[in-house]
């Protein structure tokens, strides 16, 4: 087991991933550098090998897949995530590893909005897209996270794995985020300096296409994580909906004694219906989601007894991969 494990997911970075690696290695010399590629097609690995980092491959395309390979075949006693971009200056890395390796973190955020980020980067959708999500899942969630999307982040192994990652894309970090507060672990925050990328570099996100999908994994996880308030706000919204239609009916059958739109009337009941279903499938997801925090507890101590074997097992520095 490695005491800590450097995870750089890249593709095409040869212009940054070598100054990343050298970085890394003069702030964090006691750890293991991982450059994992995804279908890079310029020089990255050799680039990468040549600074002195191991080279694995994930071939199936997408941060998240690159991400789970990274999680399932690592064992440490903190990783730390970056970007091979050079985006995010090394100055923090320290840390960002002593709060989990001495202050018991289970997930550190990199901080870029209370830093440089807004006046860095120069896509304004994306300083848009991101305070949008910040407040939307601190709103959502009862959360505190400054930043949801970066991708400066450190893990403890307890985190690392308990996290089943659903995610193919550029939405995992709003499924790492969303997991921690669901299941209370504890979560810090570091302001971490933010530089745009260098001239030649370009970025592999698309603003619109990847922010729907962040967005509608932000809901679909709302959902599974708190089913009552997802599916009794459905049930609100259903019966007001009905309520509105309904009035001018009922007004009319108070003066008149009769009802004139009989469709309506029919449509209103049946979203009263569905209301009412709405409502119950919310109580009994909400009990399983319960169930499945009690279970999630009895998993972590399970895996916080495996590092502690692996720890003392592998206290000569070695990695024992899964």
């Amino acid at each position: 087991m490695d005491k800590i494990a450097v995870l750089i997911p890249c593709y095409n970075e040869e212009q940054t991933i070598a100054k990343v690696v050298t970085d890394v290695r003069e702030t964090l010399p006691e750890a293991e550098v991982y450059v994992y590629d995804n279908n890079s097609t310029d020089r990255t690995v050799m680039l990468a090998e040549k600074a002195g980092a191991i080279v694995r491959y994930e071939f199936k395309q997408g941060k998240g897949n690159v991400i789970r390979r990274m999680f399932r075949e690592i064992d440490a006693q903190c990783y730390l995530m970056l970007d091979g971009d050079d985006t995010y200056p090394l100055d923090c890395a320290r840390e960002l590893v002593d709060k989990v390796l001495e202050h018991h973190a289970d997930m550190v955020v990199g901080d870029r909005l209370s830093s440089t980020y807004f006046t860095e980067n120069k896509r304004r959708f994306h300083n848009f897209g991101n305070s949008l999500m910040r407040a939307g899942i601190n709103r959502l969630f009862g959360s505190e996270i400054k930043d949801i999307m970066t991708g400066y982040r450190a893990f403890s192994y307890e985190f690392v794995k308990t996290f089943p990652i659903f995610s193919k894309g550029f939405e995992i970090e709003t499924e790492m985020t969303i997991h921690a507060v669901n299941y209370n672990m504890q979560v810090d925050n570091v302001v971490v300096e933010y530089r745009d990328r260098p001239q030649g570099s370009v970025s592999k996100l698309n603003t619109y296409s990847d922010g729907m999908r962040v967005i509608r994994k932000m809901l679909q996880l709302y959902k599974n994580y708190r089913p009552f308030r997802f599916f009794g706000g459905l049930c609100l919204l259903l019966i007001f909906a009905a309520l509105i239609l309904m009035a001018p009916i009922l007004v009319n059958y108070l003066r008149t004694g009769l009802v004139p739109r009989f469709p309506t009337l029919i449509v209103c009941g049946f979203m009263v219906l569905a209301g009412i279903q709405s409502f119950f499938s919310g109580m009994i997801l909400e009990v399983m989601a319960a169930k499945d925090k009690r279970d999630f507890e009895y998993r972590l101590a399970k895996v916080h007894s495996e590092g502690k074997r692996l720890k003392g097992a592998g206290s000569d520095g070695g990695n024992t991969d899964v």
